[in-house]
């Protein structure tokens, strides 16, 4: 977990510290094209002479951000679906988990290609909107939310069904306490720790699925840098410049594992079962 800690904190700073040493990620430099790795330049240049550094690091953010923004509001999601179907049960249940069944079989890679390539401007989204970096993180979000739900929603549902039967929920069930004060009042803190680690496991997949949308042309697109969209810039020349694909690539292997390292270690310092032996 430590290893995994350190490395996003590193890599947190390394990106948000990028702008007061690198250059600007669009700038152009023609005459500078493929550049080797230099005091100037510390991991060459591409294809128009752009600082790889910096592109990088400015990527980074932009994945990072993505991933976060995503897993938290999928988190939300499911949260909210869990409990109330573990809680409530009967017909709410039912209906809520075969609509979790229904999600987690649709073939989650064609799905996204879908929902990615629908046109905004069909849904009224004006062209001025379409072209801010705000809109591209956000419309990426809610995309990938709209599917990532469904881990937590089980994982809460079956926590609140052993927590629902425990003697303090079933006081404040006999104090009149409402079904939604007891949901946040004394469910929720007591199952956080499963969401806490689903949570953090699930960043390091949505930063390979927003690099593969970003790689298909359909994620985050130039000139706002990510690491997906510097994948697919790099595919024309990645046999005469390799770093071009390499930096970005290791980039995506380190944070997910990174994410993967600090949900495991989570697990096991959140694990009751441990405080029990």
């Amino acid at each position: 977990m430590r290893a995994g800690a350190v490395i996003l904190i590193l890599l947190t700073l390394a990106a948000a510290l990028a702008p007061l040493f690198l250059p600007a990620p669009d700038a152009l430099d023609l005459a500078a094209r493929f550049a080797p790795p230099s005091l100037e330049h510390p991991f060459g240049t591409d294809e128009l002479g752009r600082d790889l550094a910096s592109r990088l690091l400015h990527g980074g953010r932009v994945s990072l951000a993505v991933a976060l923004a995503t897993a938290l509001l999928a988190a939300a999601v499911g949260t909210g679906i869990g409990l109330v179907a573990g809680y409530h049960g009967g017909l709410a249940d039912a209906a809520l988990m075969r609509l979790t069944d229904g999600v987690m079989a649709l073939p989650l890679l064609p799905l996204l290609i879908v929902l990615a390539a629908a046109d905004p401007a069909k849904l009224g989204v004006p062209s001025e909107a379409m072209d801010s970096e705000g809109f591209a993180v956000g419309r990426l979000v809610m995309i990938i939310a709209c599917v990532g739900w469904t881990t937590v929603a089980r994982l809460v549902r079956a926590a609140t069904l052993s927590v629902r039967a425990r003697d303090y929920v079933r006081a404040a069930v006999a104090m009149g306490a409402s079904p939604a004060r007891i949901m946040l009042r004394h469910i929720l803190p007591n199952i956080a720790s499963p969401i806490v680690v689903a949570t953090t496991l699930s960043v390091g997949n949505i930063i390979l699925i927003e690099s593969a949308l970003s790689f298909l042309g359909l994620g985050i697109r130039p000139p706002l840098a990510s690491w997906g969209n510097m994948l697919t810039g790099a595919m024309d020349v990645v046999w005469s410049t390799p770093a071009l694909a390499v930096w970005p690539g290791a980039a995506i292997l380190l944070t997910v594992m990174a994410f993967n390292l600090l949900g495991d270690g989570l697990q096991r310092a959140l694990d009751p079962r441990k405080d029990a032996a």
